[in-house]
């Protein structure tokens, strides 16, 4: 396990005398990384850690981890954030937990884990999802539940277990997400959000329980499964307070409050003020996750329609995993160091190459896309005199009309602004950004602070605590340090490149599905 730590703005020691608890944690347990960070009461980030947590795969498609190293993780990137910020456990007034959704994290009746934790990126259920979409499951889920599963969600891991290991679900008592683990073993509490829960178990437009639902995928035959989901509460609700043993190995104080928490993409929309309906919030990260809050109930299967934080409000998130991972498989691939100067080399070749037209296609989708699961990357176009900058600039590009994709899938149903939110690895890089601006016709705001999920986790915390009245005023605490306007020239380049990406893709799909059914013979 790697554990890293990084001094905040204020600096180690900066944020005063001890005394009173009066800073906030926030917690975002990503499907490999673990990162937290220490808040003042404004949401400035003091200090932060993180952790890697190891990937599984025992087998083709299977992508599992054990949950007490997740949970072993969590207390590293804890005490490495205090150690970075300069501060006592004691300091701390408030904790939230965000996670990576989806999965599964299965708990037996003593509250250990019945076996290795199934994250959203595996795959092991594709013949559950191929019987689903040949019957009336798939359009009826639409409409029930605001989604389509795909082979990462619960409902659909929870159907595999109950056709090819009915033995796991025998041992299961609870079925949690990645955060309520860890806020189970910080606290012993068990529950879940109904951000959470909404991408498999509940009513899109009641947003709680519904037993129907469970019927839809046929785990009703599993037999008492709804008294195996936790209860649902208030995304900013206090659930509990760090036990004897939570503290023990923390460092947090026994009795800290600790609230429910969210999906980190919701943490994601909190931690960037995109709080409001039509506000875009973009995540650029390992998924492509382009999200709008909504006061209605809109569904289609370009989106999950899931429930945000606050009653009443929904999150409409168009997903797939293509984006800026893209860089790190091409830093890896061709021996760039994984350190700020080589993504600075790679950013000063990109911005070398941008004048002209965009010359090469690049379907970013390494681990997935908008396109369905057949979809695969690669660079078209490309000639003998393409430098390494051309090739850096296509997957540039390439990552940012993928999102476009998504973006423009929400554009037709919802009334966006003319202004978005990006956070990510690529919101680290002005070239990127301002690509993002260009190509989606949108002015791109950067906000400070790294972490902008652990944000939005400490910030649900102190709304929890009565440090803030409302969402809205939580919102008020981001900070936009960057802004991308779009350059006029630069928009109808990548305009241009949009229509030639779209059109390839179409005209590829017929050889994707062969090439896809061929890999698996």
């Amino acid at each position: 396990m790697t554990v890293t730590r990084a001094g905040g703005a204020a600096g180690a020691g900066a944020v005063g005398a001890a005394g009173a608890a009066d800073l906030l944690l926030g917690v975002d347990a990503g499907q490999t990384v673990t990162k937290a960070c220490v808040f003042d009461r404004e949401g400035r980030e003091l200090g932060a850690g993180s952790a890697r947590v190891r990937v599984h795969s025992p087998r083709p498609g299977w992508v599992e981890r054990d949950l007490d190293e997740v949970w072993a993780a969590t207390v590293d990137a804890i005490g490495a954030a205090l150690t970075a910020a300069g501060v006592s456990g004691a300091r701390v007034g408030a904790v939230g937990i965000v996670g990576h959704n989806d999965g599964l994290y299965l708990l037996d009746e003593a509250g250990r884990p019945v076996r290795p934790a199934v994250t959203a990126m595996d795959t092991r259920a594709h013949d559950v999802l191929r019987d689903w979409r040949a019957g009336p499951v798939w359009a009826r889920a639409l409409e029930l539940t605001g989604q389509v599963p795909y082979a990462g969600s619960p409902s659909t891991l929870l159907a595999w277990f109950a056709r090819h290991d009915p033995q796991v679900l025998d041992r299961t008592r609870w079925v949690l997400f990645c955060k309520d683990w860890l806020r189970y073993r910080l606290t012993g509490a068990i529950a879940t959000d109904p951000s959470e829960a909404s991408c498999a178990f509940t009513s899109v437009r009641t947003q709680d329980y519904a037993p129907q639902v469970l019927d839809l995928y046929g785990l009703d035959s599993l037999g008492g499964l709804r008294d195996r989901l936790p209860p649902l509460l208030p995304s900013a609700g206090i659930a509990g307070e760090v036990s004897a043993a939570g503290a023990a190995a923390t460092g947090l104080a026994a009795g800290t409050p600790v609230v429910t928490g969210a999906h980190d993409v919701d943490g994601t929309a909190v931690g960037l003020g995109a709080v409001e309906p039509g506000l875009l919030s973009l995540v650029a990260g390992t998924f492509s996750i382009n999200q709008v809050v909504s006061t209605d109930v809109v569904v289609d299967e370009r989106w999950q329609a899931r429930t945000f934080v606050e009653p009443g409000r929904w999150l409409a998130m168009s997903t797939s995993a293509s984006s800026a991972t893209n860089l790190d498989w091409w830093r890896t691939a061709f021996g760039v160091p994984g350190t700020d100067e080589g993504y600075a080399t790679l950013e000063r070749e990109a911005a070398g190459a941008l004048s002209g037209p965009s010359q090469l296609i690049y379907h970013p989708f390494l681990y997935g896309s908008p396109y369905g699961e057949t979809a695969s990357a690669a660079f078209l176009g490309v000639r003998g005199w393409h430098t390494r900058g051309d090739l850096v600039r296509g997957l540039l590009e390439g990552v940012v009309l993928g999102h476009r994709v998504h973006v423009d899938a929400l554009r037709e149903r919802f009334a966006l602004s003319d202004v978005a939110r990006l956070s990510g690895g690529a919101a680290r890089s002005a070239v990127w950004s301002q690509m993002f601006a260009d190509a989606l016709d949108l002015e791109v705001e950067v906000a400070a602070g790294t972490e902008q999920g652990a944000r939005g986790a400490a910030l649900l915390a102190a709304l929890g605590v009565g440090w803030y009245s409302s969402l809205a005023e939580t919102a008020q605490t981001a900070r936009i340090v960057r802004r991308h306007v779009p350059d006029p020239a630069r928009r109808e380049v990548l305009a241009d490149a949009y229509r030639r990406f779209v059109a390839v893709a179409g005209a590829l799909g017929p050889w994707w599905d062969d090439q896809h059914a061929a890999s698996r013979d």
